[in-house]
């Protein structure tokens, strides 16, 4: 079987879904691996390390003939249309913005595979493409937080006096956020955060932040099945944001990570928290793309409002993407590794599998998955 990496269409994204040192693995799988010319230039990997690994440098139109067709967005509908009856199709699809897509995947009987579907299970760890992507989010918030905040993070001691520390505050305790609070306190912050899921208390103060929250019983049935969080009542948010108007005035920097899955991000900081903080700080908006934390964002730019800069950086993964890609393409070959047969070299898609059944979006010519529809 012959396995392909697109070159990534799409502007904004660097990233690339086959890194060299992960050639020889997708080779242990019995895969003929080939990749479109340049399409790890962004990333960091020119064609040369594809060849010393073994793959193959071929044009889009090959890559688009492969039986397996890797990717990090979804291709545009004219690259769909080219592919083979029956390729197997893994990227990060996105198939709540790619609806309009779903009918070229079916006309073709592509199986599609969602890598953003991956369920949160322990067996599936190794493979969870939201978890390594955002982890890299959380840590570049607060680089291009510091990079823009004019101040430095630490406290200081000099002869000429103390430079006190910045306070940090970090909304949602995802995987995003649990690593800005890491990379913060690693950088001498005093750092803050809060969530509507209680059970994310300890992992915060085991990283040296402070735990703020709305103390309800609406907090202990927060969390969805899949460890997300839950949209959270009208009374809940009031109280939330009453609590967070508190805080942020007091605050430096604040990130942003809270999202809601297939929902527009809940809005967290409105334009009147933002005037409250001091000229200089920095607001860094991770959910940008989904609609945003903060109404002031705006996707792919640097916002100053009267002193206070919000950051809407696109595809912040892909800001660190080599590393970004690196993990990637670990992620996608673990998912191949339960997915193929290497003694018969065949695909098996073993739909009772939960991981599977989690991520396979078409199929046969027609959509899987019941949300989708």
């Amino acid at each position: 079987m012959q396995i392909a990496a697109l070159k990534e269409s799409h502007n904004d994204e660097n990233r690339v879904s086959l890194t060299p040192d992960t050639v020889k693995l997708f080779q242990r799988l019995n895969l003929e691996v080939t990749i479109e010319d340049g399409a790890g230039l962004n990333s960091g990997y020119p064609n040369e390390l594809y060849i010393e690994n073994g793959a193959k440098i071929v044009s889009r139109k090959e890559c688009l003939n492969a039986d397996i067709c890797l990717c990090v967005k979804m291709p545009e509908e004219v690259d769909l249309n080219i592919l083979k009856d029956k390729t197997i199709l893994i990227g990060i699809l996105n198939p709540y913005e790619n609806k309009k897509h779903i009918n070229a995947l079916n006309n073709k009987k592509i199986i599609s595979c969602c890598m953003e579907l991956i369920p949160r299970i322990s067996r599936a760890q190794s493979m969870d493409v939201l978890s390594s992507q955002a982890n890299l989010a959380g840590y570049r918030s607060i680089i291009d937080a510091a990079e823009q905040f004019g101040k430095a993070f630490p406290m200081m001691m000099t002869a000429a006096g103390r430079v006190n520390p910045a306070k940090v505050m970090v909304l949602g305790v995802g995987v995003a956020g649990l690593q800005a609070i890491a990379t913060a306190k690693r950088l001498g912050a005093v750092v803050s955060a809060t969530d509507v899921r209680s059970a994310t208390k300890e992992q915060v103060e085991s990283l040296g932040g402070k735990f703020i929250m709305v103390a309800e019983e609406e907090n202990s049935d927060s969390e969805t099945a899949g460890g997300y969080a839950k949209e959270m009542s009208n009374d809940y948010k009031n109280k939330q944001a009453k609590l967070i108007a508190e805080t942020i005035a007091k605050q430096d920097i604040v990130i942003c990570t809270a999202l809601i899955p297939g929902k527009t991000a809940p809005t967290l900081i409105s334009q009147e928290m933002v005037e409250t903080m001091a000229p200089g700080s920095v607001v860094v908006d991770l959910a940008v793309e989904a609609g945003g934390n903060c109404p002031l964002s705006k996707l792919g730019k640097v916002v100053d409002h009267r002193g206070v800069k919000i950051l809407g950086y696109a595809n912040v993964p892909g800001r660190v993407a080599k590393d970004a890609s690196a993990l990637y393409a670990k992620n996608i070959f673990n998912f191949l590794s339960l997915i193929i047969d290497k003694e018969n070299n065949k695909i098996n898609l073993n739909l009772e599998d939960e991981i599977v059944n989690a991520v396979v979006l078409t199929q046969d010519g027609s959509l899987r998955l019941e949300q989708f529809k």
